[in-house]
């Protein structure tokens, strides 16, 4: 394996946090910008599998609304790393806040995410997407 395990599952970790923190603060073009040409993606809001960039960042930006979210969590992360060390399978659930009225925070969504991500050129990229689905 060219990295360890840790190294990966870091660098996997902290690509996903700096997506959804763009995210979050209202710049979806952080997750739409490190999809693959050939994603696939899974979304509770479509009846089937979105397949390619353009049909999935379609989608995303047809739906895409600044969440004005304050905080997230990412809570039960696991990566596992194939053994060349260039395809990564990140889980974790996230669940996002927002300001509510009292000056404090409101838990706005739950979600179970899982995604893959490929080394391609040296750089993580997204290339099947699993996810954004709530929690029951």
């Amino acid at each position: 394996m060219s990295k360890d395990i840790q190294t990966i599952s870091q660098e996997v970790l902290d690509l996903e946090r700096s997506l959804n923190e763009r995210w979050s603060a209202g710049d979806s073009h952080g997750y739409l910008d490190n999809y693959h040409e050939d994603i696939s993606y899974f979304d509770p809001l479509v009846e089937k599998l979105l397949v390619g960039r353009d049909a999935v960042v379609k989608h995303i930006q047809k739906i895409y609304r600044n969440p004005h979210i304050v905080r997230s969590e990412y809570l039960n992360p696991h990566v596992v790393a194939s053994e060349a060390g260039d395809l990564a399978v990140l889980s974790y659930n996230l669940r996002t806040y927002v300001a509510n009225d009292n000056g404090g925070e409101t838990l706005q969504r739950a979600w179970n995410t899982t995604e893959v991500y490929r080394n391609i050129a040296g750089a993580c990229a997204s290339c099947i997407r699993i996810g954004r689905s709530r929690s029951p």
